[in-house]
């Protein structure tokens, strides 16, 4: 008997290699990378960023930027054809009709101005030509689950959810039934429990349409979920690769090991009341009194008001409503719920930062109705950061400056005793003194979300508002950043209001967990309460969605 002979790959890439334009000439950027994609194929490309998984796509698209980047070497092979030989009509063709992708973030890849309906029809008709656009667009939007697609064929962009643009662009990507899918990060920006909806969706798809998927992300539990076969990428180059179970189960390099052991997993506390102490200093020295530096009662916050009510016909509405809580000194409350919930409300009204009613007490004073001269003191007291530390740092100043600007708000120290103390934060914070001169673009994710937390100590506070200030990091960024804001804790005697749509994370930091749904606090207890005997099912919800990863375990739940 003849073996049949294994199934040419759908998709081959072979030997490609990208050089980037800088003032110092050519740098590699991709080396040498070769993989195939089998049909029915999951192939998930992992790494941090800057490893080279989105050049990688975007070589495959032929849509890297020629002003900086161009293919040296290589073959991209679809079938019998070549694409990095083929004219720009003929790539045009190519995407959409065989090969579609599927974007990060969907409210950047889908034209503001038009309907959902025209762009779904114009994709549609440029590669099919067909008459009935209309009704198959009708039929992807069903395919991809979307309520009630006639409406949504009349809705702009701005008017559907995250979770929802996000189907949108998978409904537009597989219109034409496309031989390969290629997914960059496409839940990286969604909540946990939109998240898996997505993940389930695109498993569902792939074997209705027969569809072959790359998927590029940096987030294993992602991978576990998804992967036939893994690709590990660092630095421009695969470092390692084989199925998924096998990269999961004994990973060969130290580097897949790392990016393994970096992943939040839940239920990796159990049975403890907090975050593990890392030095031996007490907070019970460090506060001996143990009077709440925060302290909230009967929190609402409203938006909009009677005026939008004449003027555009739209009614106020709470944002936040009746909450309560208090954090005691050297502790941790995790505020935790999907977007949209009012976890970050919530933190910038504690903060004084939004108009609210009821009663926010910080360290014995309360801030309701301070204007903004007498809320200067307070700032001294409490600090945010943010979840985008690029947003945060003004791109002109350079870092060491970032950092005393609040020195020189409130006229603490002179010149030279603010440099000194910039040196001290830096180095507080795993950086060097020098980095005081650079600018923020110099830096890494990690690195910049560092210089915020600098920044936020920079006046002593007692308490710091961290909201979602890891999501967007690399996981193993991310855990370098939990475990000095843990050290910064222990060492400081500091309280965490932390603000986090991950379940993994918020076990990770908290002693106490305040679950958010709809502007109010469904559920709240201690860290061991929560998470070993939760009683809502909300709260059961977010905890099954976050990925597991371990391929074997997951799938034994789907």
């Amino acid at each position: 008997m003849i073996d049949a002979m294994p199934a040419a790959p759908v998709l081959s890439v072979r030997n490609l290699s990208v050089d980037a334009r800088t003032p110092e000439g050519r740098k590699p950027v991709l080396k040498d990378i070769s993989f195939d994609l089998a049909s029915g194929e999951t192939l998930c490309l992992a790494g941090e960023s800057g490893s080279g998984k989105s050049v990688t796509s975007l070589s495959i698209m032929g849509l890297l930027p020629k002003a900086s980047l161009r293919v040296a070497s290589g073959n991209i092979m679809l079938g019998e054809r070549d694409l990095l030989h083929l004219s720009n009509r003929a790539m045009r063709s190519v995407r959409g009709g065989d090969i579609a992708m599927v974007f990060q973030e969907p409210m950047t890849s889908l034209n503001p101005v038009m309907s959902i309906g025209a762009q779904l029809t114009e994709a549609i008709r440029e590669h099919q030509g067909r008459e009935n656009a209309d009704t198959v667009a009708m039929q992807m939007l069903d395919a991809v689950q979307i309520t009630d697609p006639a409406r949504r064929m009349k809705q702009y962009p701005h008017e559907l959810s995250g979770g929802m643009r996000q189907r949108v662009m998978i409904a537009m990507a597989l219109s034409c039934r496309p031989k390969v899918l290629i997914a960059d990060e496409p839940t990286t920006a969604l909540d946990v429990t939109v998240q898996a909806q997505i993940l389930k969706l695109m498993r569902e798809l792939k074997s209705e349409f027969g569809t072959s998927i790359i998927l590029i992300t940096h987030d294993m539990g992602v991978v576990a979920e998804m992967a036939d076969r893994v690709v590990i990428m660092q630095n421009g180059g695969i470092v390692e690769e084989g199925s998924a179970a096998t990269v999961f189960r004994t990973p060969r390099q130290i580097y897949t090991q790392q990016l393994l052991s970096a992943v939040p997993r839940l239920g990796a506390f159990a049975g403890t009341d907090g975050p593990p102490r890392i030095t031996s200093r007490s907070v019970e020295t460090l506060h001996p009194d143990r009077t709440p530096v925060l302290n909230v009662r009967g929190l609402n916050v409203t938006y909009g008001s009677s005026a939008s009510l004449l003027f555009k016909g739209k009614a106020p509405a709470a944002a936040v409503s009746d909450i309560s809580f208090d954090i005691l000194p050297g502790e941790t409350l995790g505020l935790v719920g999907e977007s949209g919930s009012g976890k970050s409300t919530t933190g910038k009204a504690v903060l004084g930062l939004i108009p609210f009613t009821g009663d926010v007490v910080i360290d014995g004073r309360n801030i309701a109705n301070l204007g903004h001269r007498a809320m200067q003191p307070v700032r001294r007291t409490a600090q945010m950061i943010f979840q985008d530390p690029y947003a945060s740092l003004d791109p002109r100043m350079a870092v060491g400056a970032a950092i005393a600007e609040p020195l020189v708000i409130h006229g603490i120290a002179s010149k030279s005793e603010r440099k000194d103390r910039v040196a001290e934060l830096l180095r507080r914070v795993g950086l060097t003194a020098d980095a005081a001169t650079r600018y923020p673009h110099e830096f890494s994710g990690g690195q910049r979300q560092r210089i915020c937390i600098a920044r936020a100590l920079a006046l002593e506070p007692k308490l710091i508002v961290a909201d979602e200030s890891v999501a967007a990091l690399d996981v193993s960024v991310r855990a370098r950043v939990l475990d000095l804001m843990l050290e910064l804790q222990e060492s400081m005697g500091l309280s965490y209001l932390f603000i986090s749509h991950d379940m993994a994370v918020v076990e990770r930091m908290s002693h106490k967990v305040a679950v958010m749904r709809s502007g109010r606090i469904v559920e709240t207890g201690t860290r061991r309460q929560i998470f070993e005997h939760p009683e809502e099912d909300y709260t059961k919800a977010l905890m099954a969605a976050v990925p597991i990863p371990d391929p074997e375990a997951r799938r034994a739940q789907v």
